[in-house]
């Protein structure tokens, strides 16, 4: 969970009453879980009267989506119901706004430098004008050559100005170098936003490494952990850079408080980053990755 809302007993009941197909009003709704439910198309408002009311259009892809959130939603009953397409709506009803449904399905993809991939068996490249991401929106077909590493990017700005974080990205290709023993290593960037769901569901697809790179923070490492690491395991790594302990030892002690107390316990299950959660740990005190723009 990304520390913006709390897991409660109530608030759980209030989910498996959206997965069993149920609505909600909106004065039910007011945690924040249910804000980005609505933002990310998981969730939608209809007028009821003078208010509004909550209802899940596709309640799997909302419980596959709280559950990349955290652990706590698994196992919630779901009703089985027919995923509903906009076309399928319209050529029944002669509308296809009756019921919000994700038509948007994709994730957006940068690179300082040409990458060659395939969809549909078709080869492109990938090689956006500074300013301006590709999205991909065929995951089911995306692929990528076995010497390209995906880097997660967890914070919109970092995914936007990879090139100017290009001296921290080819310490991290270096190290791939070794550790995959491939000379030429390539790396794709995507982005954690607008939602993480589509893009989980590729990497879990796909035979490519993958690195998160994030805010060197315990909350950033909890959002690997729970997000990534928990899906895809040992193909999955957090990029921890050479000079992690100078940059957190001139961190934020502000962002450690505000973070410690929902954090200091979670569990580490990646062991490659218990010498990170240390260094927090030691200097009570967070860095932002937007620190790597130059």
């Amino acid at each position: 969970m990304n520390g913006e809302f709390k897991i409660t007993e109530a608030l759980l009941e209030k989910i498996k009453f959206l997965l069993c197909g149920e609505k909600l009003n909106a004065s039910e709704c007011k945690n924040e879980i249910f804000q980005e439910m609505t933002r990310e198309g998981f969730l939608v408002q209809v007028k009821n009267g003078r208010g509004l009311i909550y209802f899940a259009p596709d309640k799997k892809a909302m419980q596959e989506f709280l559950i990349s959130k955290d652990d706590a939603f698994r196992g919630l009953n779901l009703s089985n119901e027919k995923k509903i397409l906009r076309a399928d709506l319209a050529r029944t009803t002669g509308n296809s706004k009756i019921q919000k449904v994700r038509s948007c399905i994709g994730f957006l993809v940068n690179s300082y430098e040409p990458i060659k991939a395939t969809l549909n068996a078709n080869s492109f490249v990938i090689h956006p004008v500074e300013g301006t991401f590709l999205f991909i929106a065929d995951i089911e077909n995306f692929k990528l050559p076995e010497n390209v590493v995906v880097v997660g990017v967890e914070n919109m700005e970092n995914f936007r100005y990879v090139a100017r974080q290009k001296m921290i990205f080819e310490e991290l290709r270096n190290s791939m170098r070794k550790e995959l023993n491939l000379e030429n290593i390539q790396l794709l960037f995507v982005s954690r936003y607008p939602q993480t769901l589509d893009l989980i569901k590729w990497l879990t697809k796909i035979p490519n490494r993958y690195v998160h790179f994030g805010d060197l923070d315990l909350a950033g490492i909890h959002i690997y952990l729970t997000e990534f690491f928990a899906k895809i395991k040992e193909r999955a790594s957090f990029f921890i850079p050479q000079d992690a302990e100078i940059r957190i030892a001139n961190g934020s002690l502000e962002r450690y408080d505000n973070q410690v107390k929902r954090f200091e316990k979670m569990a580490v299950n990646d062991k490659r980053v218990e010498s990170l959660v240390a260094l927090i740990k030691k200097y009570h005190k967070g860095y932002d990755q937007e620190g790597y723009i130059e």
